[in-house]
């Protein structure tokens, strides 16, 4: 007797991933929109979320290579962020002829609410599979990532 193949055993790994991810995604922005945030740009999520981990401004050059866009389209996403109010912009300390963009209080907010969304998502998750599926699928995002960085195992990403 043979088994009925699970849905997601028939959808290729990386359709899996763009769906997973539209999960995390949906559920910041309905947070977001729903503490008045509405104006986010695409990429801002991303932006955002990862400039809350830093205590110090980040360097805007560490952003393009973060966000993996031209510098024109870094750029325009910095100057949407500051329009917005959510980043502040500010020659860097060490070199004048760099500049360092911050989360104001508004972005840091907008942080908060993302970083929410995104744990109400887990803890959902690690409801549903345990602990130990979440580290399993945390690990294996981890080798696949790793992939992508030439001679490097157990790369660390922020």
């Amino acid at each position: 007797m043979s088994r009925t193949p699970h849905w997601h055993e028939q959808v290729v790994t990386p359709a899996l991933l763009r769906h997973a991810r539209t999960i995390y995604g949906t559920a910041m922005r309905r947070a977001l929109g729903n503490a008045g945030y509405h104006d986010i740009p695409k990429n801002g999520l991303y932006l955002i979320g990862g400039m809350a981990l830093h205590e110090r401004g980040v360097p805007l050059g560490e952003l393009v290579r973060e966000l993996r866009v031209s510098k024109q389209a870094a750029s325009q996403l910095v100057d949407a962020l500051v329009a917005g109010g959510y980043l502040q912009r500010a020659a860097d300390e060490n070199d004048r002829r760099k500049l360092v963009v911050t989360l104001t209080r508004r972005g840091r907010a907008a942080a908060e609410v993302q970083a929410k969304a995104r744990e109400q998502v887990d803890a959902e998750l690690l409801a549903r599979v345990g602990a130990r599926a979440v580290s399993t699928t945390r690990r294996t995002l981890a080798a696949l990532i790793d992939l992508g960085q030439p001679g490097e195992s157990g790369h660390r990403h922020d």
